[in-house]
């Protein structure tokens, strides 16, 4: 296939989101099976420019005057691509499998338009219903980190230390021109550019369990638990595992990893992953019908985490078709359930335990104002500052991201160059000596 070709492919899957409202992943897989003839690279081409033009869709929509499919992805091959006006043209020469040629209204806008004057939510390229809530969030920087959250995510990895030391995967994935990653002491990032990232899961080092992948951020919100050998830890929100892993390394296999999640179907993954990574500490406490699976634990945990159910505000990077597919309606079902695992898990945390919250959320109302509604209903939890927090796990570094709003720490992409994360520890009163 041509380029031509790959955006008139790429309009097609666009017109599909508009008509359906499902994830781009679906729809992209469905195009593929339509049209056998296009090989992987193809695909890979195509897919690259949906999810482009899903990063920019409100900008590219506002300099084309229209929210078209075509619009919207002319729009982005300027705004996410930088491509000029005749570079634009040349793809859309009407010949054989190519857009039909640039209208004079579209050659226009794509000459002479200007976000200058556009709104914070069409410049910073989120929904509009969330304008007032990255303004609360950020302020004045609330377009900064909207455009951020709005570019390309590097590939991030995360070295298992149970297998080998950095410098042994780094060494191990030289060819893939990895760099360490900038925060985390047991991180590796590979820079895609806007071209297809490397088959990871094929390469030998993973196969083996040395690296998982695993975004800087969520490394870090690992490293903050500063789980230690011989703790008894709950993971609440296990899912697939990746926190899961990385606290069984940082306590060298030594205590026990209870590892939990209320959709036995996202565990499932889990088991295969320990196995690969030679985490032998950890027991998998998957929900069996009414049976209280956790029973036991109560008021026995040094630490317990909660990787909570969010909107995904923060991952917008690597699932840009997700910001315009959320609602308020799931904004405020995913609060009520951080309300009801805030509660749920502090019956499991000793006294002088932790309890750490995680989100991949940049919104206040799912953070700090959760954190901050739990303190004050739970008066023997207390929230160290961030500085604490990161003296703790080693990473003072860390204390500049503290946040201004609250207990926590906050990460993003334009402060930190991470996805959007919210870390808070909460210590319970221990015993009166």
């Amino acid at each position: 296939m041509t380029p031509a070709a790959h955006v008139s492919a790429a309009i097609e899957v666009l017109d599909d989101l508009a008509k359906r409202r499902r994830p781009a992943a679906e729809a992209l897989k469905d195009w593929g099976l339509a049209h056998r003839f296009a090989g992987s690279k193809d695909r890979a081409a195509i897919a690259s420019l949906v999810f482009d033009a899903l990063r920019k869709r409100a900008s590219a929509a506002f300099i084309m005057g229209s929210d078209a499919p075509r619009a919207i992805m002319l729009g982005a091959l300027r705004e996410a691509r930088g491509l000029g006006v005749e570079a634009i043209a040349a793809l859309c020469s009407g010949a054989g499998h190519a857009p039909a040629l640039l209208s004079d209204d579209e050659r226009y806008g794509l000459e002479t338009a200007s976000l200058d004057a556009a709104p914070d939510h069409v410049r910073g390229d989120y929904p509009e219903w969330l304008a007032s809530r990255f303004e609360a969030a950020f302020g004045a920087r609330a377009t900064e980190e909207g455009a951020a959250l709005a570019s390309r995510a590097p590939v991030d990895l995360r070295v298992n230390i149970l297998k080998c030391s950095r410098e042994q995967a780094l060494e191990k994935l030289a060819h893939l021109s990895p760099a360490l990653t900038p925060l985390s002491p047991i991180g590796l990032r590979i820079d895609v550019g806007q071209g297809r990232g490397p088959a990871l899961t094929a390469e030998t080092a993973y196969v083996k369990g040395l690296v998982e992948l695993q975004d800087e951020a969520s490394q870090l919100a690992a490293l903050l638990c500063a789980a230690a050998p011989g703790e008894q830890v709950l993971d609440l929100c296990a899912g697939g595992g990746g926190k899961t892993l990385a606290l069984a390394a940082q306590m060298h296999n030594r205590g026990q990893i209870y590892a939990h999640d209320s959709d036995g179907r996202r565990l499932a993954p889990i088991h295969e992953r320990l196995e690969r990574a030679g985490a032998r500490n950890v027991q998998v406490r998957a929900p069996r019908g009414k049976v209280d699976v956790l029973a036991d634990l109560e008021a026995r945990c040094d630490l317990v985490v909660i990787d909570a159910p969010c909107t995904g505000v923060g991952a917008w990077r690597r699932h840009p078709d997700a910001k315009w597919r959320l609602a308020p309606g799931a904004l405020e079902l995913r609060l009520k359930e951080q309300r009801e695992l805030l509660a749920k898990a502090s019956r499991f945390v000793k006294a002088g335990g932790r309890l750490v919250y995680v989100t991949c959320s940049v919104l206040r109302d799912e953070n700090e104002e959760q954190i901050a509604a739990f303190l004050s209903a739970n008066g023997d939890f207390t929230a160290p500052s961030a500085a604490a927090m990161a003296e703790q796990a080693g990473l003072p570094e860390l204390a500049r991201f503290a946040s201004p709003h609250g207990p926590g720490i906050r990460l993003s992409p334009a402060t930190s160059g991470t996805d959007g994360f919210y870390i808070a520890v909460l210590h319970r009163r221990g015993p009166i000596p």
